[in-house]
């Protein structure tokens, strides 16, 4: 058995630059991604222009990166968002952040479980094993508890060999796509860059729902922090990961976006009710559908372009990645989850036992925390007979995407404040690139809130969320869901403010 460490010391000089990088692009769980919300994106969104709304996107999180690596190099602790808000406002805000992040990864993580044994259910009920859900996800349980027990590093090289067969994957049915040109003979660059084409339908209608579930793609990329205490050197390797990491990110979901688009062309065609359409909308209606339900099976676009462009092989290996992606996200944010609580623990918020160690440095308590809450979740939602998709996935999916956002929205404050007090870096990373992510992030929160509805499916009776009109229009359960992120701050807040003791503990943890 291996020996345990209180000190309250996670094993340094374990992961480099790629090691972090494959954690966090295995959380964004890019081939998910490509299956389930570019395609949404597309048909409810501003459709040919989703390659340029990524990019945007990207772009802005680079721009929250300015500051957050700049942070980084002053900063080193494995609970990197509330270590960084608690410099900036004050430790009353840091556990305040501290509460709602932990609620982000906790809630993704529980929806790639609900992803992942639904996905895995329906394809070994095609083999004629039929088992509910949760036996999948708790097999899962079981691999990413004990994984996550060990280094880091083994983690690191788990997710290394699944993520280079996934990006691999994705970039031969892109280039494939992009060689041949699709049926308009070439790519359309304006039909997908132009800011035009990109804001088409404006922030509350088509451009808005873009831009929502593009913001929802890049979650799990600000976790590059977690790790820097388990880095080699990390003033210089969790700013690198972080730019690298994002980097890829954006890239990875511009290109081969971009492919997707090209691979059905900005064609107009017949609608069959005497109008007409644009190619890729009538595709996606076509190939995502089931029983003539529109994306029923979102994954129909991506697989229908690989068979088409490069082959039926690829077909079936993509679908064991999907798979494969889902549990490398699994344990990227398993890992993310226990580190947070480690540092809640270390810092006094929660009780000492949580920031023990074990032999491999992994820590230990957090660990068992992360578990155990995501299996008696899991187990609530089986014994009450909800979805692991339409349920469990959307639901705490959506709820992540707004918690991340707004945390990201106080560590670019947080950022601008503590530069101000203690200068030593330009005018670019201190002020002007904080504040500019802080109003595009905030924007950001508004419009994955206003869209709250669609994301989750909890609009309110007889609404269409697809619909500009129908912005806000959420249902009790979705008020509850999407409003979350702000009672778990709220209770973060007052805890601290009560606990003077462990305030002090904190305080000093976030200043060594």
């Amino acid at each position: 058995m291996a020996s345990t460490n209180d000190a309250g010391e996670l094993k340094k000089g374990r992961l480099g630059v790629l090691g972090i990088v494959f954690f966090v692009v295995a959380a964004s769980a890019p081939l998910v991604g490509m299956t389930g919300a570019v395609p949404v994106a597309m048909l409810v969104g501003n459709g040919s222009a989703v390659p340029g709304t990524y990019l945007a996107v990207g772009l802005t999180l680079l721009l929250f990166s300015v500051g957050y690596s700049a942070m980084s190099s002053r900063v080193t602790n494995t609970g990197a968002f509330f270590a960084y808000v608690g410099r900036g406002l004050g430790t009353n805000m840091g556990v305040a952040s501290a509460f709602t992040s932990i609620l982000a990864y906790a809630t993704i993580q529980l929806a790639i479980y609900g992803f992942f044994g639904g996905l895995v259910q329906g394809t070994m009920a095609g083999y004629g094993i039929d088992l509910p859900w949760i036996v999948w996800a708790g097999l899962a349980w079981v691999i990413v508890t004990a994984l996550s027990l060990m280094s880091v590093d083994l983690g690191a090289k788990v997710l290394g060999v699944f993520l280079v067969l996934e990006l691999a994957s994705l970039l031969i049915v892109a280039g494939a796509i992009l060689v041949d040109g699709g049926p308009d003979g070439g790519v359309n660059l304006a039909a997908s860059f132009d800011p035009n084409a990109i804001l088409a339908g404006g922030l509350t209608g088509a451009a808005g729902i873009a831009i929502a579930f593009a913001f929802a793609s890049f979650i799990g990329f600000e976790a590059t922090a977690i790790y820097g205490e388990e880095s080699s050197n990390p003033k210089k390797t969790v700013p690198t990961a972080t730019y690298w990491a994002i980097g890829i990110i954006t890239a990875l979901f511009a290109i081969v976006s971009l492919a997707m688009v090209t691979g059905y062309g900005n064609a107009m065609v017949d609608d069959g009710a005497g109008g007409e359409m644009p190619a890729l909308v009538a595709a996606i209606l076509n190939v995502t559908a089931v029983d003539g339900a529109p994306l029923a099976n979102p994954a129909g676009m991506l697989f229908d372009l690989a068979n088409t462009y490069v082959g039926p092989w690829i077909v079936s290996f993509m679908e064991i990645l999907v798979i494969s992606s889902l549990f490398a996200g699994l344990l990227a944010f398993q890992n993310a989850t226990s580190r947070y609580f480690f540092a809640m623990g270390r810092g006094g918020v929660l009780p000492k036992s949580f920031a023990s160690v074990n032999g491999r440095g992994a820590p230990r308590t957090g660990v068992y925390a992360t578990s155990i809450l995501a299996i008696a979740v899991m187990a609530v939602f089986f014994i009450a007979g909800l979805d692991p998709v339409l349920n469990l996935f959307f639901w705490m999916s959506s709820i992540t995407a707004v918690a991340v956002m707004v945390v990201e929205v106080l560590v670019s404050l947080a950022i601008f404040r503590y530069f101000r007090k203690e200068g030593g870096v330009s005018a670019w990373k201190s002020t002007i690139a904080p504040l500019a992510s802080a109003v595009l992030l905030a924007g950001g929160v508004y419009l994955v809130m206003s869209r709250f509805n669609l994301l989750a499916g909890t609009a309110a009776d007889g609404v269409d969320p697809s619909l500009p009109e129908s912005a806000w229009s959420l249902s009790p359960l979705g008020w509850f869901l999407v409003l979350s992120p702000f009672i778990a701050a709220v209770i973060g807040f007052i805890a601290a403010a009560i606990n003077k003791k462990e305030n002090a503990s904190l305080v000093k943890d976030i200043v060594s």
